[in-house]
């Protein structure tokens, strides 16, 4: 999988891609993620990327040029399965989502700023909307890390235990059980019997029967 980041902070990303799952992923050659600084894209002498939107208002509006420049640049080199923007009024990002795109060949994701993006970008390039919550970040680039990170992990072979990743909570639109480890007895608090009893059929039933009550009583909402 190749994954561009079309951002203005591409250092922003240097800590979280440089640990952990993601650079495991990097380093297996699981997924290849490109970085590409807007700026560079801008004609302006400065390197402006960003304009007063017309009808008035406040704030600043990211331009069309640099944006269309790289995004038809990259589209010269590959066929993309999606070029995604993220933004505050995009569709909610779930688990369903980071698994279809798991599957993905190419990506591009495109990290908004200021106000927004020139609607003509959304009208014309942009396949796929996405936002991690209602709530608005100063940019798109920790909503980005947010979302590689949730597909990269189910790649097959990212996870060296890939039922892990299956057993998650929201895979099943269930939150996942509670889960213990040695000791069995802690200041008094201990383990359920029940996983400790060897029988696999039964501690199954209880982990099912306790994600469907813990979804009930946290996230009732996944249930309709």
């Amino acid at each position: 999988m190749r994954i561009d980041i079309l951002t203005l902070f591409p250092e922003m990303f240097i800590g979280p891609f440089d640990e952990s799952i993601i650079k495991r992923a990097r380093e297996q050659d699981k997924v290849e993620i490109i970085f590409h600084n807007i700026r560079d894209y801008s004609d302006n002498k400065h390197h402006r990327v960003d304009d007063y939107p017309f009808g008035g208002g406040s704030g600043m509006v990211m331009k069309i040029e640099p944006v269309s420049k790289l995004i038809e640049k990259l589209k010269n080199e590959r066929i993309y399965d999606e070029i995604i923007y993220l933004t505050p009024d995009g569709k909610q990002f779930t688990q369903k989502i980071a698994n279809s795109l798991s599957l993905k060949k190419n990506l591009i994701l495109l990290c908004g700023h200021y106000k927004g993006i020139d609607q003509r970008i959304r009208d014309n390039y942009i396949t796929c909307e996405i936002s991690i919550g209602d709530y608005v970040l100063t940019g798109g680039e920790l909503a980005a890390a947010v979302i590689v990170d949730a597909i990269v992990r189910v790649i097959p072979g990212v996870i060296s235990d890939e039922t892990s990743a299956l057993s998650d909570s929201f895979q099943d639109n269930l939150l996942a059980p509670p889960v213990y480890t040695r000791p069995v007895e802690f200041k008094g608090w201990r383990v359920p019997d029940i996983l400790l009893s060897g029988h696999q059929q039964k501690i199954s039933e209880w982990n099912e029967y306790q994600a469907i009550e813990r979804t009930k009583k946290l996230r009732p909402d996944l249930l309709l």
